[in-house]
């Protein structure tokens, strides 16, 4: 532990240990050991509740590491940004337990049954084999995969049950004995690992800043928490910008106008590795920019290259964003020439300055995104198919705020907060309640601007009600500020609910996507499967 050591010199390191069970006791009992080397808190939570709360606090916090252990640990790798150290036991700890599963077993008939994370101990057969154990194994994913299983050794006369906490605590409840896991040993083994792991990513941090605030740290202060929402869309939209920002391979972000696809890409950026989220961030919009201009705004020029020509030349954005990230919003309006050009840099990871001989090698991580149908302009003939493929090895669709509606009242609370805020002015304290009054008429609107229109609605409503400090914010008081929300208000009921709806129509509207689908109409996928059965 010399190298951990040297890390309490300076600033400790911050770790949050995630547990559940009777692990947690064993974290605190470790936790005393490492007390002069990290400020460690522990969170008695688990999965989801863990996952959100991880993400709250690190809007406003710090944290180096988590540690977690099992299912716990996975769930959290791949939903929370911060690194996880997952606590794992040793084949010592297997053998300990098996010992001690075995005295306990004593002379009943029953055999000993393993449940283990994710698959298989398959030595575990030949050492049951050799020392006359009788062994029956089980692997589980999720706590109902845990449930199942405990249930089938039950069953199956087992007379005692080897697991983590989890599925000691279900084994117990379903009458049968149990041996936990984990050894101290595996717990400090995951502490120092935890330390470890800190000491690289600081000195990597510091690096990176040349002791220097990072250039971009200031205007990328959004990331992960940023996209907010509660809905099952939301969820997975986190999950899978946590997946794509561990990948440099391009990522085309699909939206409509509003729905948070440059918001999208700097959470991608930021959660990535944090080597590569402390380097550039560079956006250009393709279809702002003149396509005389465009083709020097990205590749850059040489001195002289053309009338104009900034004298000594000029390094174009894929050299600004050397060794970051390059957005490239509404790339369906980039002209079929610079497509070419675009599709050569990123086969060749090089670029050429217009007027230039000498290619200049880079390394971008290129995020695209568009609002438009791409595929249909590759269909077209005004986008390049080989471009489009080169651009999209991983794609994300962004659903649209009316097919999250459980999401309107909360994010526009959360917006007319800011708004408020931004004024001098203070919300009501029953401001929740009010939304809540106007969530019919906010969900009946269809926000074709989208979470951007949601926002603009926040700063008006914000400016009447600083105003009129005793305003209440009532559905009337709504509609006088904000009048286009009558259209959603006067749509007839029998053709605006999402319950009498086509589900037909609701899946054409939302271009075949089940999830964002069944969202909108309030059902599952699979009874929107036999409402599309029952309509053919």
């Amino acid at each position: 532990m010399d190298s951990t050591r040297s890390l309490a010199a300076g600033n400790k390191p911050i770790i949050w240990t995630v547990s559940v069970s009777r692990l947690s006791a064993l974290f605190r009992d470790i936790t005393v050991e490492y007390d002069h080397l990290a400020a460690i808190e522990p969170l008695h939570i688990g999965f989801d509740e863990a996952a959100k709360h991880i993400r709250e606090r690190l809007a406003t916090e710090h944290c180096d590491v988590v540690i977690a252990a099992g299912s716990n640990a996975a769930w959290l790798k791949s939903r929370v940004s911060v690194p996880v150290v997952a606590a794992k036991a040793s084949g010592f700890d297997v053998l300990q337990a098996l010992t001690r599963a075995r005295k306990l077993a004593g002379n009943a008939a029953g055999a000993i049954g393993v449940v283990s994370y994710g698959a298989l101990l398959p030595e575990l057969a030949d050492f049951a084999a050799g020392f006359g154990l009788d062994l029956v194994q089980r692997s589980y994913v999720t706590q109902e995969d845990a449930r199942a299983a405990v249930e089938e050794l039950k069953a199956m006369g087992v007379a005692v049950v080897v697991g983590a906490g989890s599925v000691t605590d279900l084994a117990e409840e379903a009458g049968l004995r149990a041996v936990f896991l984990y050894s101290a040993a595996s717990i400090r083994q995951a502490f120092d690992d935890a330390l470890e792991l800190a000491r690289l990513t600081r000195l990597e941090v510091n690096r990176g800043r040349g002791g220097r605030p990072s250039p971009d740290g200031q205007r990328l202060r959004r990331g992960l928490n940023d996209l907010r929402g509660d809905s099952p869309a939301m969820e997975r939209l986190r999950q899978t910008v946590v997946l794509y920002a561990r990948s440099p391979s391009t990522v085309l972000i699909e939206g409509e106008t509003g729905s948070g696809k440059e918001l999208v890409a700097q959470a991608i950026h930021r959660e990535s590795p944090r080597r590569d989220a402390l380097r550039p961030f560079v956006a250009v919009n393709c279809g702002a920019i003149a396509e005389s201009l465009l083709e020097s705004e990205l590749f850059g020029h040489e001195d002289g290259a053309f009338t104009g020509a900034r004298r000594g030349g000029h390094a174009g954005l894929f050299e600004a964003a050397n060794g970051g990230t390059l957005f490239l919003d509404e790339i369906g309006e980039m002209p079929l020439g610079l497509q070419t050009r675009l599709l050569r840099v990123l086969e060749e990871r090089e670029v050429m300055r217009v007027g230039g001989t000498r290619p200049v090698p880079i390394d971008v991580r290129v995020i695209s995104a568009t609002h438009c149908h791409l595929e249909a302009r590759v269909r077209d003939g005004r986008f390049r198919a080989d471009l489009f493929y080169r651009l999209a090895v991983l794609r994300l669709a962004l659903p649209p705020l009316r097919a999250r509606p459980q999401d309107i009242a909360p994010l526009l609370e959360w917006s007319l907060k800011g708004a408020l805020a931004a004024l001098g002015a203070r919300p009501h304290p029953n401001l929740a309640a009010e939304l809540t009054a106007c969530a019919p008429l906010l969900t009946a609107y269809a926000w074709p601007g989208n979470v951007r229109e949601l926002r603009n609605l926040a700063e008006r409503l914000a400016l009447f009600l600083a105003a009129e400090p005793l305003q209440a914010l009532t559905p009337g008081f709504m509609l006088s500020a904000a009048p286009e929300l009558a259209r959603g208000a006067a749509i007839d009921s029998a053709s605006s609910s999402p319950a009498r709806e086509s589900a037909a129509a609701v899946l054409a509207r939302f271009g075949g996507q089940r999830d964002l689908a069944a969202d909108h109409l309030g059902i599952s996928r699979t009874t929107l499967w036999r409402r599309l059965k029952a309509e053919s």
